[in-house]
């Protein structure tokens, strides 16, 4: 169990899921065998389906990996997506099954670190997906906020962090400054009289974030 659902639940919930085929498969299995982090099965099918009722334009991803998210988006909907990725091995790797995936004109790989990007990138996203830098998600906000289109989405993955962020009991030494500052994030979006935040109980946590009219 992760920590945030019950075993049977989740069990249940994944069997739902139809599997991946095809490259998407291949990358789930390499992930697995190479212990890559990838956004867990119940994540990827609920961002596609937010990328399906959205139907964006463009999509911004924070922390590529091998490709595996940025993909299944391009894949669902015919969108511009731009990923950020700074470990060169993961950027080869991705660029790699992008090319693979016939997907090199509609997903560009920004290569170096979040902050550093976010801070040149000047063009607007209709929805942003941060799954990178898990202890910098409200360092990330002020500048997803300015890219953000009026009516876009945030989705924040793994903001429950394995259960820690909501139980004391559950937190690791090693990982007590993470779970403060996704307990910061939380708290800035759920608070802020601006905007709207769900939270939702789903693989290792996601919140869905968007602006009140």
């Amino acid at each position: 169990m992760n920590g945030i659902t019950f075993d049977y639940m989740e069990e249940y919930l994944r069997n739902l899921i139809p599997e991946n085929q095809g490259l998407l498969g291949e990358l789930e299995e390499y992930a697995k065998e190479n212990r890559v982090p990838i956004a867990q099965k119940e994540t990827i099918n609920f961002l596609r389906t937010m990328i399906a009722i959205k139907k964006p334009k463009r999509v911004l991803e924070l922390g590529t990996a091998i490709g595996y998210s940025a993909i299944t988006i391009a894949q669902t909907f015919p969108c511009e997506v731009t990923t950020v990725e700074r470990n060169p091995e993961m950027v080869e790797l991705a660029k790699k099954y992008i090319e693979e995936a016939k997907l090199q004109d509609k997903i560009k790989v920004e290569v170096g670190d979040c902050m550093d990007i976010l801070e040149k990138l000047q063009e607007p996203f209709d929805l942003i997906f941060m799954d990178a830098g898990k202890g910098h998600y409200n360092h990330f906000l002020p500048h997803c906020l300015r890219l953000l289109n009026r009516d876009g989405i945030i989705i924040a993955d793994n903001v429950l962090f394995r259960g820690m962020v909501a139980n004391d009991q559950l937190v690791s030494k090693r990982k007590i400054t993470i779970v403060k500052r996704m307990r910061k994030y939380l708290d800035i979006v759920s608070k802020d009289p601006n905007l709207y935040t769900s939270v939702i109980p789903m693989g290792d946590g996601i919140a869905v974030t968007t602006r009140r009219e």
